[in-house]
C-alpha cells in the first residue's frame, strides 16, 4: 500500500473511531499501557513524548508521573484524537501538557529534547516503523529511553478475523502488516535497526472482556482500526459482517459475554 494512502487511511479512520475508542478499549488495552508505563519508569520533572497518543489513555498517567515540573507532548495523526486530548487536558487544568497532530515518521520537533518517548498500540499502523523509531531516537536526550507496545502474534489474538471479514466487503487495507511487529522478535529488531541499545522485550497474554455481543461488535468495527471501512457499509452489509464476526469469536463466548484471548508485546530501548 502506498505510504501516503496508508497515512490517510489511518488519519481519517481514527477520526471515525475517536468518539467510540475509550468506551470499547480503555479496559482492554490497560494491561499493555500499564506495562509500558512500568517499563518507562517515568520520574518527576522529566520530559515525555508520546506518539500515536489516541485519546490520552497513556498521556494523562504519564503527565501525572512527571508532575507539573515535567512536561508531556502528545502527538497523533488523527485531529479528532488530538482534539479529545486537548479538551481533557483543559478539563483537568493541566498546563504542562500539549497535543499536536503530527506524523510519527516526521515529527518536526527539536532533537535531544525528551527523557522518554512512548508509543502505546500505534507503531504497527505506521507505514515505516523504523523511520518512526529513528524519530524517537532523534528527539531523545543521551540516556533517554523509548517504549513501544504493539499487538502480539495473530494466532494469539482471538479477534483477528475482523480484518479479512472487512476486506471481503471493502478493500480497506487498514494495515497489511498489522501483526508483523508482534511476531517473534520483530519489534525488537525495529528498535535495533533504528539505533537503540539494550533492547528488551516482554510479552503479555491477556483476556479481552466484553459484556455482550454488541460490545464486542462495537469494539471491533466502530472503535478500532477498521472504522473508516466500516463507515461505508450499508445496513445489510453491517448485519452480515456482524454475524460473521460473532461466529469467529463464538469459541470465547461465556453466557452473554465474550472472553477473547489477546497478546501484547512491549519493547524498551535506550539512546546511548
Amino acid at each position: 500500500m502506498d505510504p501516503r494512502l496508508q497515512r490517510r487511511v489511518q488519519r481519517y479512520g481514527w477520526d471515525k473511531a475517536a468518539s467510540h475508542y475509550e468506551r470499547f478499549w480503555s479496559q482492554q488495552l490497560a494491561p499493555a499501557q500499564q506495562k509500558l508505563l512500568e517499563m518507562a519508569a517515568l520520574g518527576a520533572g522529566e520530559s515525555v513524548l508520546e506518539t500515536a497518543c489516541g485519546t490520552g489513555l497513556v498521556s494523562f498517567p504519564a503527565a501525572e508521573a512527571v508532575g507539573s515540573g515535567g512536561s508531556l507532548v502528545g502527538t497523533d495523526i488523527s485531529e479528532k484524537m488530538v482534539e479529545a486530548c486537548r479538551a481533557e487536558a483543559a478539563r483537568r487544568g493541566l498546563k504542562h501538557v500539549r497535543f499536536e497532530r503530527l506524523d510519527a515518521e516526521q515529527l518536526g520537533l527539536p532533537g535531544a529534547g525528551f527523557d522518554a518517548a512512548l508509543c502505546a498500540l500505534g507503531l504497527m499502523y505506521v507505514p515505516d516503523p523504523v523511520a518512526a523509531m529513528k524519530e524517537m531516537l532523534r528527539v531523545l536526550r543521551p540516556g533517554g529511553r523509548a517504549v513501544s507496545a504493539v499487538w502480539g502474534a495473530r494466532a494469539r489474538c482471538g479477534w483477528a478475523e475482523i480484518f479479512p471479514i472487512v476486506d471481503r466487503r471493502v478493500e480497506s487495507e487498514v494495515c497489511p502488516m498489522f501483526f508483523q511487529l508482534g511476531s517473534g522478535e520483530n519489534q525488537a529488531a525495529v528498535f535495533t535497526r533504528a539505533g537503540f541499545a539494550d533492547v528488551h522485550t516482554e510479552r503479555l497474554n491477556v483476556t479481552l472482556y466484553y459484556d455482550s455481543g454488541d460490545d464486542a461488535i462495537g469494539a471491533a468495527f466502530a472503535g478500532g482500526p477498521v472504522a473508516l471501512a466500516y463507515s461505508r457499509f450499508d445496513e445489510k452489509t453491517r448485519a452480515e459482517a456482524h454475524a460473521e464476526y460473532l461466529a469467529s469469536i463464538a469459541p470465547y463466548r461465556q453466557g452473554d459475554a465474550y472472553h477473547i484471548p489477546g497478546e501484547f508485546v512491549v519493547t524498551l530501548g535506550l539512546r546511548r
